[in-house]
Parts: C-alpha cells; structure tokens; sequence
C-alpha cells in the first residue's frame, strides 16, 4: 500500500516584512486615535474654563425700620371684632334671599325675608278687635248722653215732688254705670293697641336685616328652608341666614407663652406676615394684652391692630409675627437693607456676592435679622447693590459671571 505525502502549506505562510508592516499600521491607527481623545478633552476643558457662570441677581433695597430688635416670634390668625350670624327672631318658611357670598352689605339692608302670612292674619285680627273695641266706646259714649238727661230730668221731678227719691238715686247710678264702662272700654282699647302693634312687629321680624355694615361670608339658608332662632326639626331648621363681618374691625389674635409676656406690651411695633404673602410685610401694633392666662396652655391672648386697611387681609389667614423693640430715634437708628436670604452664603461668616460690570466681588455683611422671604443686612451693602441669588455652589472672588435676565 502506498503512503500519502503531507499537505504543502507553504504557500500559506506570512513573510515576516508583511507580519512586521501590519504591526506598525495598527499601532500608528491606535496612536492617532489616542491624539484625537486627547485634542477633544483638550478642547472641551478650554470651552468648559472659559465660560463663565451662569447666575440669577437681585437688587439691594432700602428696608424702613429694618434694625429694629426682633424680641419675640409668635403666630396666630387674623380675627374680626365685630362678626354676626344673622339669624330670625321668629320660625318661618324663606321666600327671598337677596344676598350672596361676598358682597358688601350696608346697615339695615334687607338680607332675607319669610313667609309672613300667618302674621299678617293676626294683625289683621289685632286691628280689627282695636276697632270693635273703640266702637263699643261710642255706643257707650251716647248711652251716657242719654243717662245723665234722664237724671237732669229725674232731678226737677224729684224737687217737683212728682218722683221719689229713689228713681232719682236709680238715675244717678245708671250714668255711674256707663261712666265706669267707658272707662274699663278705653283701657281695652289700649290693650288691643298693644297686640296690633305685636302683631306688627312679628310681621317686620319677618324681613332679615344687616345690623351693620359688612361683607357676607357664608350663606346659610336658602329659598323654601324653614328658620328658627332656637335649634328644632331634629336639624331640618336653620338657626342662621348669613354670617357677615366687617372687614374694618380685622384684627390679629396670637396666643403668647406666658413666660414671654413681659416682653408684650400695648402699642408696641409688631412685624406680621401673613402666611399666603410671605414677602409682604404689615405693620402693625400690639392694641391690648388680654388681662387672662390659659391655664391649660399656659399662654395669655394678645390682639394686635392693623395700621393700613388691605382688601387681601381675610378673616382667619394664619399670620407669623414678631414683636419689636422700640426703634432707634435720630441719625443713629440702624435703618439697613433688604436681600432675599438666598444671596446670603456662610463661609465661615456671612457673606454676599455683589455683580459689578461683568464680575463678582465677595463681601462680608452683618445681619439683623429676617423679614419675611428677606435678609437685614445691616453693614455691607447699600441699597442699589446687585447681588448673586442663584449660581454656583463655588464661586471666587473676581470670578466673571453671565447674569440671566
């Protein structure tokens, strides 16, 4: 049997010149990858070194009164002194509403009315018994007339001697008797006088008036509801028609720890905010320190007075208010300006980053407090001075920066 020959792979076999070329095309591809990365993070770090910051600004301003000495924080809600639910002083069916929430009411103005029938028929009844009563008057009136005739006459026969004594005594009693009943009539009179006019005063009860001048803020019956002064129907009556306020008498209620009072007291200078207008400051000031402590929460109740009437004052907003101590007199009071609390920063001490022509410059301030959504800066800045609200966590010294309009 004949042996097979190996296969020739000769041909197949790489030169060593063309094995050491290929090694040098791929290394010059990887190093010419390699310099574009480099020549991108070059680029990218030079783009990202020369741009400057963008950040949001705010305008320094002036903050009347703004060194005034916070000495106590308190809160509390916005109460009204005069604050009246509308009721009916009789039981009645509604047949006219003439109101809606929110509309100003003047005094008097009539806000409802009920169905007066029934007290229309008594007064009806009333007058008509007035009148019955003063016509039995008049019929008495002219029996008297005819009586004291008969006793003129019973008289002269009585001196005549043609009648006795006795008819004339009869005679005389009869105009006592109609005398007597003219009189007792008359007081009837009165008494039926009196009914019609309580029979007219139920008829008026029946119209619901503003006793003063307000804003309506609930609605509390409507047409075809039965209302009453005192709760009946098992809750199927109304005790009420409207609830009006007047808005003149708001005022702000907060209730202070007893063990702070001492630091209260009237016409003191109050700062107050109200919950919805953070960035709105009222003035105000403390009109009384009621003269009672809670036991339970150991506070004592103070009323502080509005200076300035604002229609967004509404009755029972919350309110934040800090009670101030007297303002400085003279060129000596600290009056200082006001920032919002984002362009302060603490670095170890308080301080702002002030924009000017392009660039920002850090400067130290000294503060006096807060007033709503702002910063007293006492020292360090002047009204006018464009400072850094929003920016970077880092910024330096000198540092150009791109405001954002």
């Amino acid at each position: 049997m004949a042996t097979s020959s190996p296969p020739d792979l000769t041909p197949l076999r790489i030169a060593d010149q063309e094995r050491q070329g290929d090694r040098t095309g791929r290394r010059a591809v990887v190093a010419a990858a390699a310099g574009v990365l480099v020549l991108a993070a070059a680029a990218a770090a030079f783009l990202l070194l020369g741009r400057s910051p963008s950040v949001e600004v705010a305008t320094a301003r002036e903050g009347s009164g703004a060194g005034q000495e916070g000495l106590l924080n308190a809160s509390g809600y916005v109460t009204p002194l005069r604050k009246a639910t509308i009721a009916s002083k009789v039981t009645g069916r509604v047949i006219g509403v003439f109101f809606d929430e929110g509309v100003h009411v003047h005094q008097g103005q009539v806000l409802a009315t009920l169905d007066d029938s029934d007290a229309r028929l008594a007064l009806d009844s009333a007058k008509t018994a007035k009148e019955a009563t003063e016509a039995t008057i008049a019929d008495y009136r002219v029996q008297l007339a005819n009586a004291e005739l008969q006793y003129r006459r019973m008289g002269e026969l009585v001196t005549g001697g043609s009648q006795s004594q006795e008819a004339l005594d009869n005679a005389r009693t009869a105009v006592a008797s109609l005398k007597a009943r003219i009189a007792a009539t008359e007081a009837q009179v009165v008494a039926a006088e009196a009914r019609v006019r309580e029979a007219q005063k139920n008829v008026d009860n029946c119209v619901i008036r503003a006793p003063f001048d307000g804003i309506v803020v609930s609605k509390d019956a409507q047409v075809g509801e039965m209302v009453s002064p005192i709760s009946a129907g098992g809750g199927f009556t109304r005790t009420g028609i409207a609830t009006v306020v007047d808005m003149d008498s708001l005022e702000i209620e907060v209730d202070v720890n007893e063990a702070y009072i001492a630091r209260v007291s009237p016409g003191q200078p109050v700062r107050a905010v109200l919950d919805a207008y953070p960035d709105w400051e009222i003035p105000t000031r403390v009109r009384t320190v009621i003269p009672s402590a809670d036991r339970q929460k150991a506070t004592v109740k103070v009323r502080i007075a509005f200076l300035e009437r604002d229609p967004r004052v509404l009755p029972d907003m919350g309110v934040k208010v800090t009670f101030l101590a007297e303002e400085p007199r003279g060129d000596k009071a600290a009056k200082g300006v006001l920032v919002p609390q984002d362009a302060v920063r603490d670095e170890g001490r308080k301080v702002v980053f002030l924009v000017k022509d392009g660039r920002v410059e850090r400067r130290a301030v000294k503060l006096g407090g807060t007033r709503g959504a702002d910063a007293v800066v006492l020292a360090g800045l002047s009204s006018g001075d464009v400072v850094v609200v929003k920016g970077p966590a880092v910024l330096r010294d000198g540092q150009s920066v791109a405001v954002q309009r």
